[in-house]
């Protein structure tokens, strides 16, 4: 393995807070120790991490435009107005819309919903769509997870006398959208107290604000938080603040009583019989409703999504699902495809970054096949494929390194782009190709630190076996969900050693699966370290290793005990 292992400290001010915290709440240093790491230091805060409730949520009306947001959507809704409901065609996008057009459809039938088609008509707010919305006599669009960048868009949108109410969460440029309301919490004069919303998080919080308004229950608006857990983890945006306690409910509604279209992939992945967790979210409901706009339409995805018809439901479902199986065909193909040139491109070991371009590649799978070069070789990486004439494709970023500010200090160079630190997604002309990969390869080189470049592996708490009591795993189980900025904690235990039946598992006899114990406790810890297999004869001949792991609850044949999951191993220094 190549990992570099960081051990996090605590300052002398942290320490005391941590130590403060274990005599109040009663639980050992390493618990406390992870929440101040979090940010968390008083019992107050620690009661709120513990103990998520709605009523921790944010008043919708400290956003900017919220009010203005809330008068137009009274005003069409009093109107008896046609209003559709406009998203992009990712999984937050589509979540958005189904939570947005069923909460509307408690008040209007006047209402539709619209996704812009990946490939011809590209990410965000389309001229094709306003025209639709002109053409079709609807005059309120509410633009969920797109529009914070479409000046020209919606400036053409006034001139057909539709309004927009645009609900975004992506990094705005210093001239808004004139639209009727803006509503972003990255916004650079933004009053609201947490950025980190979801798209699908700021149409939540347009429809908790009509209802306050409005003095309506809220109770309609939580019945559609499952669709917020999907995009929270779907989008990877901080599982912090207001994002936990959404993604808290959301989780519990997808595991007891999920939104139909969501129920039926829910059983499609054989995971009604269990706790939804993040994980399960990102690797396997997500990427089926992603599928539908990578392949075929996001429109499906929606269809899907906010259906009363369980019948359908399941034949769309199964829909979605084929497309997911060609996705991965095309992800894979791709990937090796664009592995392979670089591994014959001259001077890419010197490089820092990597930007690929084929005209042939499929423009639905360029941003997966980002984050898999960006794996391989731990290097901000952007994958560009033809489109419409244009050049255009996704970027991806290692842990630490804003890829947004390196494409925006190219945007001279570009048609469009737009995004996150982490993700983004980027439009040029093919003439300006060479330039954009010479630029962007400069900055990179400039900004990019030597630790950004190599895999970081944080590790939380140096532990003995011997403080893994079941009170201290159930207080861990607490610190969920798990996500950015709240990543599940990793622990290291030094010296430990086989127990006598530690063995190789697996198709090829790569995998350990481990008994170990270590030299301060008889508590025998079961393990397994995948793709690890080159570590076992050195731990059967009775050598001490350093493991680093994550604990997981191992469920088998109605019995529940705990296991490590072993991230890394290093061959223990003699003198520690």
């Amino acid at each position: 393995m190549t990992n570099q292992w960081n051990f996090r400290t605590l300052t002398p001010d942290e320490q005391a807070n941590s130590e403060q915290l274990a005599r109040e709440l009663g639980i050992s240093h390493v618990l406390t120790k992870l929440l101040v790491i979090r940010g968390i230091k008083t019992f107050e805060e620690a009661k709120q991490f513990f103990r998520p409730d709605l009523s921790q949520l944010h008043d919708p009306f400290l956003m900017n435009d919220m009010d203005k947001a809330v008068e137009r959507l009274n005003l069409a809704l009093g109107r008896k107005e046609k209003i559709l409901v406009y998203g992009d065609y990712d999984v937050d996008g589509t979540t958005a819309v189904a939570l947005v057009y069923k909460y509307l459809q408690q008040f209007t039938s006047n209402l539709d919903y619209y996704l812009p088609d990946r490939y011809t008509e590209g990410y965000g707010i389309s001229y094709k769509g306003i025209d639709y919305a002109a053409a079709n006599g609807f005059s309120l669009v509410i633009a969920l997870d797109c529009g914070i960048k479409a000046v020209d868009k919606i400036a053409y949108a006034n001139e057909h006398n539709v309004d927009f109410i645009i609900c975004d969460h992506h990094m705005p440029d210093e001239i808004l959208p004139n639209a009727v309301a803006v509503l972003d919490p990255k916004r650079l004069d933004s009053t609201y107290p947490y950025p980190h919303l979801s798209g699908c998080g700021v149409g939540f919080k347009l429809m908790q604000a009509l209802a306050i308004n409005n003095q309506i229950d809220l109770s309609s608006a939580y019945q559609l938080i499952d669709f917020l857990a999907v995009s929270i983890a779907s989008d990877i945006v901080p599982i912090t603040g207001e994002n936990r306690v959404l993604a808290h409910f959301g989780l519990k509604k997808l595991s007891t009583n999920p939104n139909l279209g969501l129920r039926s992939i829910i059983n499609l992945c054989a995971l009604n019989e269990k706790e939804i967790s993040i994980s399960d979210i990102v690797f396997k409901i997500g990427p089926r409703i992603n599928a539908s706009g990578r392949i075929q339409s996001a429109r499906e995805a929606v269809d899907l999504l906010v259906t009363r018809d369980e019948t359908f439901a399941n034949t769309k479902c199964d829909c979605l699902n084929q497309y997911n199986e060609t996705r991965k065909d095309l992800d894979k193909s791709i990937t090796e495809e664009a592995s392979q040139f670089l591994l014959n491109l001259e001077g890419f070991r010197d490089k820092k970054s990597i930007v690929v371009y084929h005209p042939s590649w499929h423009k639905g799978v360029v941003g997966i096949v980002a984050s898999r070069l960006t794996e391989l070789y731990y290097r901000p990486s952007i994958v560009l494929t033809l489109s419409n004439g244009l050049v255009t494709g996704s970027a991806r970023s290692v842990p630490g390194y804003d890829i947004y500010k390196a494409i925006e200090n190219c945007r001279d160079l570009l048609e469009n782009f737009g995004g996150h630190m982490y993700a983004a997604g980027l439009t040029l002309k093919e003439s300006n190709l060479e330039a954009f990969k010479h630029r962007f390869e400069t900055f990179v080189c400039e900004t990019i630190t030597d630790e950004q470049l190599q895999m970081q592996l944080d590790i939380d708490c140096v532990i003995d076996f011997n403080e893994i009591t079941p009170k201290f795993f159930r207080i861990l189980k607490q610190f969920s969900p798990y996500g950015p900025e709240n990543m599940k904690p990793i622990f290291c235990t030094r010296r430990v050693f086989d127990y006598g039946t530690s063995r190789l598992v697996g198709k090829d006899q790569e995998h350990i699966k481990m008994e170990l114990v270590d030299a301060s406790s008889e508590n025998v810890m079961n393990g397994i370290a995948f793709r690890m297999g080159e570590f076992n004869d050195y731990l059967k001949a009775m050598n001490p290793l350093d493991i680093c792991y994550t604990l997981e609850e191992n469920n088998f044949n109605g019995n529940s005990s705990i296991q490590l999951l072993i991230k890394d191993i290093k061959i223990a220094d003699s003198n520690d």
